[in-house]
This record gives structure tokens, C-alpha cells and sequence, in this order.
């Protein structure tokens, strides 16, 4: 452990940074993933679970807005254990409304308080995260936030489903989701008392400028006129939103369509199984994809590299129009295929992170720009999210991923065409100014 200039000893970065990220990852995987497959045992249609669940993930999407208002009160620490309370509370919340009659129309109601305060989470463990290390540190960890956010996509997705079907097994589908939901409470309630005592703590001497409301809102606008007024930011908004789209229909249906019955074209996974192969496998193979784009691009350089990625990202989606023609009865071919489409959306999705930090970050409010970036992006995903389940349920499994490899076109044309306002050496300091 190292000192601050106060002399107060200071915990290794480490110890937060790895649960601050973790507990960043639960909330979007479970509602976006984890809720789908919930509710599909518990037998929503594919068209309600679908569209509730892609329209409150909205949260992440606008939380650049009301993200400036957070710096007026408190604290971030104050309001990293305050949402992990919340949201502690919340899932046990959903827990008690599963054996209500109407357990979907409350349960998605929680899900949707849930989704703003991770959303919310979200803002302040970057913001803590930004404001409590040097560059130097944040280059040392970048690696360890995303090893962790992407943990909990592996413990959440694959862990506790896998955990869920072996429950629905003596304790039946509604108490063997009401335990899982009873963990997730528990989860966040450690997570908040643990994050109390091992974050660290504000300058008082940085507090001294307090920001009001006013203030706040004057900047905001300002953060808004200036992102929308940068150089061919238009066609820069396209590319994000169309590069993921074909995505936001594959990423809803796909798990319930391991889950549907063979007879109603899916291919009759259990829960288990699901989490077994979906979210272990599938979310290593990701974790691969992503390091190995990494290397790709540097010895590339993003602009040469972008196409090859978008192909990487985009052509994957076959192997759900192949699963759903075929329909195969064996496991080892549905895991080849999850694998297989999870690798190249990690290799393929580092291209968009990179291109909005590049290419639409850059400038006097860069951090600002980022969040509104990645909240537009949600975009893509979100709206054919919302409605994957009416058309799956329209034309059938087999036809639905038929036109999801139909919806990769406007990814490809976007990347072929897609503006690079700013040199890729270009030196920050040149792009500020």
C-alpha cells in the first residue's frame, strides 16, 4: 500500500477496481441476458420478454444526461454503496414477485428501477475510477476492469443459470428463480458493505468549487452542442448504431431459441445447459476474441483493421441460421457455434470501442463524449431488441435468423463508408486544441 499527498495510507487500486467493475457488469447482464431466460421458463412469449427487457435497458443509454448532477451532492463513494443498496433491495424485491399472478408486470417494473440505478452505478464507478488514479494507473488496470466486468458476465450468465436449472429440478421454475434473485440481493448487499469500507475517499480540498444546479445544466448544454457539432458527427452516430444492429435482434432471440421445444422450431436446451454453454464458454471465447483484436489493430492500425472486423463481429450469426436449420440434437455442435459466434464479437466489438474513443471522443470534453458515444450505441442494440420477439414469433425461428444475417448489410456499408475525422497519430494535445 501506497501513501496519498495526505499521508493517509492508500488501498491497492486493485482490491476496489476488481469488485467496482464486477458489480458494473451484474445488473446490465442479468436484465439485457439472465431475465430473458427467467421469464422464458416461467412462460412469457418471446415477443413481451424481448421488447421489456430491450426497452428499460434504455437507462444505460441516457445516463450521460443526468450523469453532470451527480457531482452536486454527496459523494461517488456515497453513491456507489447507496446503488448497490438499492439495487440489493430490488432483487429481492423480484424475488418476492415471482409468485404473483402478474409476477411480469412487477417483476419488469423492478427491473426497470434496477437498470437506472445500475445505469447510475455506472457513471460513478467511472467517474471513480477516472478521478482516483493517474494515467499511468489507468493504463496499469484497463485490463483488470474489463477481466472483471466480463466475470460477470460469466458468473451471472453461467453460473446461476446453470445453478437455476439444477434447482428447477427439485424446487420447481418460480422458487428455483426466486433463490437465484434471493443471491443476487445477498451479492449486492456484501458488495455495498464491502465497497464502504475500501473506497477511497475524496479530497475535501477538491470539493472546495461546489457546482449548482444551474452550473450544471449550462454545462451540460454545453457538453451536448459541442458533441453534436463535431466534424462529421452525424455519419460517426450512423456507423455506431448500424454496425450493432443485426446484434440487437440476434442477442435477444438466440437463448431463447436454445430454450424453446424442438417442435416449435428452437432446440430444446435446458437451463443448465444454457448456462453451461452460453455464458462459460461463449463469454471465454469472448474474453479471447477481444486480446487477440487488440493486437490485431495495433500492428494494423484501426482504420485497415475495421472492415476485417466488422466481418469478424457480423458473419458469426450464420451458425444460428445454420442451428436453427438443422436443429441438432447433440450439445457439442450448439457450443462450437456459441464459441464460435462469441470470439468474433469479441474480436469485432473492440473495432467500435476503439472508434468512439478515437474518433468521436477526442477533444475538450472527451470523457463526456465517450458516455454520450457508448449511450447512442445502446441505440443499435436496443430497438431491434425490442422487437426480435414479434418478428421471431411472425416467422419462425429458421426465417428470423435468416434475416438476421439480412441485417448485417448496413454494418458493411457503414464501415466501408464510415468518416476518420481525426489522423489515427494524431497526438492528443493537437486534437484538444
Amino acid at each position: 500500500m501506497g501513501k496519498n499527498n495526505s499521508g493517509i495510507r492508500r488501498i491497492q487500486p486493485i482490491l476496489w477496481i476488481s469488485t467496482l467493475y464486477f458489480a458494473m457488469g451484474v445488473p446490465f447482464v442479468t436484465i439485457n441476458a439472465v431475465s430473458g431466460i427467467m421469464y422464458k421458463d416461467m412462460g412469457v412469449s418471446d415477443s413481451q420478454i424481448t421488447f421489456w427487457t430491450a426497452l428499460i435497458l434504455f437507462s444505460w443509454t441516457l445516463k450521460p444526461l443526468w450523469s453532470p448532477f451527480l457531482e452536486i451532492y454527496k459523494t461517488k463513494k456515497f453513491f456507489v454503496v447507496s446503488t448497490q443498496f438499492a439495487i440489493g433491495i430490488l432483487f429481492a424485491l423480484v424475488a418476492l414477485s415471482l409468485p404473483m399472478h402478474d409476477f411480469f408486470k412487477y417483476s419488469i417494473a423492478l427491473f426497470a428501477v434496477i437498470a437506472f440505478c445500475g445505469a447510475t452505478h455506472d457513471v460513478v464507478a467511472d467517474g471513480t475510477y477516472i478521478g482516483f488514479l493517474t494515467n499511468k494507473e489507468q493504463a496499469k488496470y484497463i485490463g483488470w476492469q474489463g477481466a472483471f466486468y466480463n466475470l460477470a458476465k460469466i458468473i451471472s450468465s453461467g453460473a446461476l443459470v446453470y445453478f437455476a436449472g439444477f434447482l428447477e429440478k427439485t424446487k420447481g421454475v418460480t422458487h428455483a428463480w426466486m433463490i437465484i434473485m434471493v443471491i443476487y440481493a445477498l451479492l449486492f448487499f456484501v458488495l455495498a458493505i464491502y465497497h464502504y469500507f475500501i473506497l477511497p475517499k475524496e479530497n475535501k480540498e477538491e470539493q472546495k468549487d461546489e457546482k449548482t444546479a444551474g452550473n450544471v445544466r449550462k454545462e451540460l448544454l454545453e457538453v451536448i452542442t459541442s458533441f453534436f457539432t463535431k466534424k462529421k458527427i452525424l455519419w460517426c452516430i450512423l456507423f455506431i448504431i448500424l454496425y450493432r444492429f443485426a446484434e440487437g435482434f440476434a442477442i435477444k432471440i438466440a437463448p431463447l431459441f436454445f430454450k424453446a421445444p424442438r417442435i416449435s422450431g428452437g432446440l430444446g436446451l435446458s437451463t443448465s445447459d444454457i448456462g453451461l454453454i452460453y455464458g462459460t464458454y461463449g463469454s471465454a471465447a469472448f474474453i479471447l476474441g477481444s486480446v487477440l483484436a487488440g493486437y490485431f489493430i495495433s500492428a494494423r492500425g484501426l482504420k485497415k483493421s475495421l472492415i476485417w472486423l466488422c466481418c469478424a463481429f457480423n458473419i458469426p450469426f450464420v451458425v444460428y441460421a445454420l442451428l436453427a436449420h438443422y436443429q441438432p440434437s447433440d450439445l457439442l455442435p450448439v457450443g462450437i457455434a456459441v464459441v464460435v459466434e462469441y470470439f468474433g464479437y469479441g474480436f469485432g466489438f473492440v473495432g467500435l470501442m476503439l472508434y468512439m474513443m478515437q474518433q468521436i471522443a477526442p477533444g475538450k470534453h472527451k470523457t463526456a463524449h465517450y458516455a454520450f458515444a457508448t449511450g447512442i450505441m445502446n441505440l443499435g442494440v436496443m430497438i431491434p431488441g425490442m422487437f426480435s420477439g414479434m418478428i421471431s414469433d411472425w416467422i419462425g425461428y429458421k426465417m428470423f435468423f435468416i434475416w438476421v444475417l439480412i441485417a448485417t448489410i448496413p454494418a458493411f456499408l457503414a464501415t466501408l463508408f464510415v468518416p476518420f475525422p481525426y489522423p489515427e497519430n494524431q497526438k492528443e494535445q493537437q486534437i484538444n486544441s
